[in-house]
């Protein structure tokens, strides 16, 4: 398919771009693309839009770090809107939110959507923990102590958790926040291991945390 002919441009030779967190399938923000910032797109892996303010091509995270890293582009049935899947580092919106769309109307007032999502920058160091040690999964390291525990199998990844959970313990008997946190740390580590392994997203914790409430 000669996709610059297909691809249905505005009358400002623009087309809208919607970008959606390829993990979390959350909706991260909407923009526009020009054939360049496309093109660009397709040929770095990073994703670039086109600033209808100022009249330019951007990097999306090139001053922030904010990157998006390519993971799936889709078009409409009608050639005239794109559908792209990311890896999000870091937040998307300028606001310092996760996504772009983190306000609800209820009733007439717009207000802030709940702050329990892994998206949100309260959790995204979970994430970003998380996403290494899926990493490191995938691309094994030499020497990675997360390799190890990967290599040794599920039961000494249980066999972490219980030893950590009995230092929780310890700490918190011994009320020390500073070792409380450093021993609650560890747990959070193992118990990533311990989802990872197993398929479990954040996402699914936040879920059904959320009906406990």
């Amino acid at each position: 398919m000669d996709l610059m002919n297909n691809i249905k441009f505005d009358s400002q030779g623009l087309i809208p771009v919607i970008t959606q967190d390829v993990r979390t399938k959350e909706v991260l923000m909407m923009a526009y693309m020009n054939w360049e910032a496309l093109q660009k797109t397709l040929e770095t892996g990073k994703v670039h839009y086109f600033s209808r303010s100022r009249q330019a091509l951007w990097l999306k995270g090139e001053t922030s770090g904010n990157y998006q890293k390519v993971k799936e582009i889709s078009f409409d049935c009608d050639m005239d809107a794109i559908l792209i899947l990311v890896e999000q580092v870091g937040n998307a919106c300028h606001t310092g939110n996760y996504s772009c769309f983190y306000r609800s109307l209820k009733g007439e007032d717009l207000v802030d959507k709940e702050k329990c999502k892994c998206g949100n920058e309260t959790f995204q160091i979970l994430q970003e923990v998380y996403k290494v040690i899926e990493d490191r999964r995938k691309n094994p390291k030499e020497g990675s102590y997360t390799n190890y525990l990967f290599d040794k199998g599920i039961d000494k990844m249980l066999k972490k958790v219980g030893e950590e959970t009995a230092e929780v313990i310890i700490a918190s008997k011994n009320n020390s926040k500073e070792e409380i946190v450093y021993e609650i740390s560890d747990l959070l580590y193992h118990l990533m291991v311990v989802m990872v392994q197993t398929d479990i997203q954040w996402e699914d914790i936040c879920n059904e945390l959320k009906k406990r409430r």
